[in-house]
Formats: C-alpha cells, sequence, structure tokens
C-alpha cells in the first residue's frame, strides 16, 4: 500500500477514534436526554433498546432497503420515494429509520405494518455495526442533514451502498461542522452520492468534503407531494360545519411562537369577528398548551379529537392529530407557517402551496432559501420581517380573493413545475437496489 495511503487510514484512525471516545464519554448524557426529553414526551422512555441497537434475540434480516427520515418532516419529504420503493419493490424488506417520537409516529401513520420501524441508534461504533449486522441492508438513503461519521464509515466496512438523498446543507450547519470537518470530509467521501436539493445545497457539501464527481443537484423530493386523496370531501364537510366564515391556519408553530398567534387572531378577529383560526402545533406536546392558551384568550374552543371538526361558534380549532396537516391546508383561506418568527429556519412551504392556500411566514428561513426563493418570486409567499408584517400580511390576504387566487394559482404551478425529483433519484440509485 502506498505511503500516502497509509498516512490516510492512519488519520481516519485517530479522527474515528477521537471522535468515538468523545460519543462514549457522553453515553450518560444521552440517558438523561431521553428522560428529560420524556417530561414533555413520555414516549421517549421507550424502546431504549433501539437507541442502543440491543435486539436480544431477534432475526437478522436480509435484503433490506434502509431509508433514514430524522423526523415528521424529512418523513413526509421520504413519502414518495418510499411509496415508490413499495411500488417498485413489492417482495423486498424496507426498513423506515427516524429518531423522534413523532417521527415515528408519522411513519406508522403513513405505512403501518407495510414497511419495518426502528429507531436509528446513536453513532456509537459498537451500537452502527449491531445495526447493520441485524438489519443487513442492501443500500442506504439518507434524508437530507444526516451526518453521522461512524454511521457512514459502517456502510463502507460492511459493504452497503449509502447515499444522502434530498440533501439539504444551510450556510449556518456548514459552519457549524467546522469542528468535524476532517473527519466528515473522509466520511463524505466513503458515499456512493449527494443528490442534493438545489445547486447551492450541492456546492456546501462539496465545500464541506463530499466529492465533487458524486455530488448533484437533482431537485427537491418535497416538490414531488402526492396530493391528498379526498380533498374535496373533506373540505365539504368542514365547510358544511364552519359555513363561509373566514378561516386561517396557523401551522407548526413552536412555543415561544404561540403568544404571536393568540395576540395575531386577536387583532384579526376585531376586522373579522367570525374569523376561525385552525391551529397545529409542531410537536405533540403542545397541543393541549395551546388549547389552554385559547380558551384563555376568551374564545370557544374545540379540537379534532374531541370534537372532530368546528362549528360556527368556534373560535380556535385546535388540530391535535398527526398527519392531518395538508388537508386542513386546504380548509383555509390563508396559511401562516411556523418555526419562522424563531430563529428555528422554517417548515415545509409546499404543502401549503400545494393544497391551494395562499402562504405567510416570518423571515427565518435558512431551512428552506431555494423554497422560499422560489416561492417569492414567483408571486406565491409573502414573508413579514416580524410579527406586526406578519399581521398584515394576513389581513391583507384575507380582505382580497383575489391576490388569494393570484398567489394559489403561481404556487400550484409552482410544485408542479418542481416535480422530477424522485424520479431522478430513482434513477440515479437504481443500480445499488435489490432486484424486485
Amino acid at each position: 500500500m502506498p505511503a500516502d495511503a497509509n498516512e490516510a487510514d492512519s488519520t481516519e484512525r485517530v479522527l474515528r477514534g477521537l471522535y468515538s471516545a468523545a460519543l462514549y464519554l457522553l453515553l450518560p448524557i444521552t440517558i438523561y436526554h431521553l428522560i428529560w426529553r420524556s417530561f414533555r414526551q413520555g414516549e421517549y422512555l421507550q424502546r431504549w433498546n433501539e437507541r442502543y441497537a440491543a435486539y436480544g434475540g431477534l432475526p437478522a434480516h436480509d435484503a433490506t432497503i434502509w431509508v433514514h427520515a430524522v423526523s415528521v418532516g424529512e418523513v413526509n419529504a421520504a413519502a414518495p420515494l418510499v411509496n415508490k420503493l413499495l411500488a417498485l419493490r413489492p417482495g423486498v424488506r424496507l426498513l423506515v429509520t427516524s429518531i423522534t417520537p413523532t417521527g415515528s409516529a408519522r411513519i406508522r401513520a403513513l405505512w403501518g405494518e407495510r414497511v419495518e420501524h426502528v429507531y436509528l441508534p446513536y453513532d456509537l461504533p459498537g451500537a452502527v455495526s449491531r445495526f447493520l449486522r441485524h438489519y443487513r441492508p442492501r443500500v442506504a438513503l439518507v434524508l437530507e442533514t444526516e451526518l453521522w461519521p461512524n454511521l457512514m464509515f459502517g456502510c463502507r466496512d460492511h459493504g452497503i451502498p449509502a447515499w444522502i438523498v434530498n440533501a439539504r446543507l444551510s450556510e449556518r450547519s456548514l459552519r457549524g461542522y467546522r469542528l468535524l470537518r476532517p473527519l466528515l470530509r473522509r466520511a463524505l467521501h466513503t458515499l456512493r452520492g449527494v443528490l442534493a436539493q438545489s445547486s447551492g445545497d450541492a456546492a456546501r457539501f462539496v465545500d464541506l468534503g463530499a466529492d465533487p464527481a458524486a455530488t448533484r443537484d437533482v431537485g427537491n423530493l418535497k416538490y414531488d407531494i402526492a396530493p391528498f386523496e379526498g380533498a374535496e370531501a373533506f373540505t365539504a364537510e368542514f365547510r358544511a360545519r364552519v359555513g363561509e366564515r373566514p378561516v386561517w391556519i396557523a401551522a407548526s408553530t413552536h412555543a415561544d411562537e404561540e403568544q404571536a398567534v393568540v395576540a395575531l387572531h386577536r387583532r384579526l378577529r376585531e376586522r373579522w369577528p367570525d374569523l376561525l383560526l385552525l391551529w397545529a402545533a409542531r410537536h405533540p406536546e403542545r397541543f393541549r398548551a395551546v388549547a389552554q392558551q385559547s380558551v384563555e384568550a376568551g374564545w370557544r374552543v374545540a379540537t379534532r379529537k374531541l370534537t372532530q371538526w368546528p362549528d360556527d361558534q368556534d373560535g380556535v380549532f385546535v388540530i391535535d392529530t398527526l398527519g392531518e396537516l395538508v388537508p386542513f391546508y386546504g380548509c383555509a383561506d390563508v396559511a401562516f407557517v411556523g418555526g419562522s418568527l424563531q430563529d428555528i429556519g422554517g417548515h415545509n412551504l409546499l404543502e401549503p402551496a400545494a393544497a391551494g392556500t395562499a402562504v405567510v411566514t416570518g423571515p427565518h428561513l435558512h431551512n428552506f432559501v431555494d423554497i422560499a426563493a422560489r416561492l417569492r418570486a414567483a408571486g406565491a409567499l409573502l414573508v413579514g420581517n416580524d410579527v406586526d408584517e406578519v399581521g398584515h400580511h394576513l389581513a391583507a390576504l384575507l380582505d382580497d380573493a383575489a391576490l388569494r387566487k393570484r398567489m394559489v394559482v403561481a404556487g400550484q404551478a409552482l410544485v408542479e413545475e418542481g416535480r422530477g425529483a424522485l424520479n431522478r433519484t430513482l434513477d440515479l440509485v437504481a443500480a445499488d437496489l435489490p432486484p424486485p
């Protein structure tokens, strides 16, 4: 072996050793983290064996297609890919992993027993090796920005072709990886390819260390969102309950945005007294909190679990279920997408656009830079720099049906134009998929 190859191997071993030693030292913190998260979401106390890849005497598997999607947003982005794989390889086992309980619940809601599901273990060398030996994936398709060095090295060491699909890397994330860049550069070179959402994402992955020859801009899988079946009937049922009163939806909101939503609804109802707010908090542990805040604000409140539908007297309807956001988008005149009034980075803006709803958001959109720019350029998105501007945009849209219509037409046209990432992704990974 050439001297430079020996030196590279030695450097990799040292970097991996230091990284893995740090993870093992932090192992007690993972237990503390699970316990701490369980105070808000009890599911974090469950299935710890999966997080450490302790599968006991369960039989190993073979010929598995493995898709990893960290949480709800990534699971939704992966849905077109998983659905297509189920159709193309009906006899092949499909494993879909996540990290969060909400991601897990979304996987079960979408596919039930049609796919196998476990949590992805922590990036400890032993846990990664046990996971890969147990499930024996034939190919790994990892969504977006899940850059775990031991996982990438483990796939290489076990002869598993690995891809990052729908790859996304913001400028902020790129800066955040600076300490791990020497290790990630070597880990990224173990991949079969990086299939990026945009040219900017592709360039940032190359800057981080990905092989330029194996990094491609194939587009964003989120554009390949499937239409919601039964949308017309769903909307008709909704309108039969609430009449023609105006409706706005606050979707994927975070805790620090909740008082802003209350203030916006109060202000808007001064002009439209019968205005209905549909409220879908980002995390299930906030469902009860947003309902309580709405009651304390003096509005009559209904919830999806308790009443199924709002009526013409409700001021707020809390969507306290998972997987129903898209059909409720289609029931609203205007949508505010959260995670954007605080420094979260925004959430999926294409879902309301595809559902036929005019979209408003706050200024913090670093996770959706390309999509937000395209929607704004098409005239399909209004961005407020603060709560007051968001309220101004919501009021303007509620007041102007023609403006809403123009935004809806522009948004749906953009979604249709952006389709194609799914087929481009499958064409590139096809050679690594097990035969039908």
